[in-house]
């Protein structure tokens, strides 16, 4: 009688090149990953002082025109703060800035985070002027609720924003954002 039964030699299992290779393919697919998140970070970061900011343009013509008394969004190096024009762009000491910066109200002003900049670009003007370096720039918005038509770039290491207001909403008229 013959036997039915027959010995399968094939083996099972991966060779060491198959395990490597997908080994190789999920590491570029995860560092592809973690390049997307990075960049999408720094894009949010971006967005948020983006939108804050137009928030305090919008509150500053509100104000301006609600209290018949010009209104100014200061930008200072680590700050953006909204108050009355004639106590924008004062010359501070050190110490009499962080004092007026901590006790400001956080619906009037916004810290800005370690490696943001901020520059202003006039509307009469095609040069950027940073706000380092204890400079100060004011943008003031009138009591019949125009403001000067203006442009802000945020910088976050390789990633900017930049945002042109309108003259007469203080809203955001056009936007260009690029994360890296």
């Amino acid at each position: 009688m013959i036997s039915a039964a027959r010995t399968n030699k094939l083996q099972r299992g991966f060779t060491l090149i198959e395990i490597v290779m997908v080994l190789a393919i999920a590491a570029i697919v995860m560092g592809g990953a973690v390049g997307l998140m990075v960049a999408s970070s720094d894009e949010r970061v971006l967005r948020n002082i983006s939108g804050e900011i137009e928030l305090l343009a919008k509150r500053a013509r509100t104000i301006a025109i609600l209290n018949q008394t010009p209104y100014a969004l200061e930008f200072r190096e680590s700050v953006v703060r909204l108050l009355p024009l004639a106590q924008a762009g004062a010359d501070l000491k050190k110490g009499e800035l962080e004092s007026e910066i901590a006790s400001a109200d956080s619906s009037r002003q916004i810290n800005l985070d370690n490696g943001v900049e901020i520059s202003i670009r006039r509307s009469n003007s095609e040069e950027w002027f940073n706000t380092k370096k204890n400079s100060v720039h004011v943008w003031r918005f009138d009591p019949d609720g125009l403001c000067e038509p203006i442009s802000v770039r945020i910088a976050l290491d390789k990633s900017w924003a930049e945002d042109t207001y309108h003259p007469l909403t203080a809203t955001i008229n056009d936007s260009v954002i690029e994360a890296r």
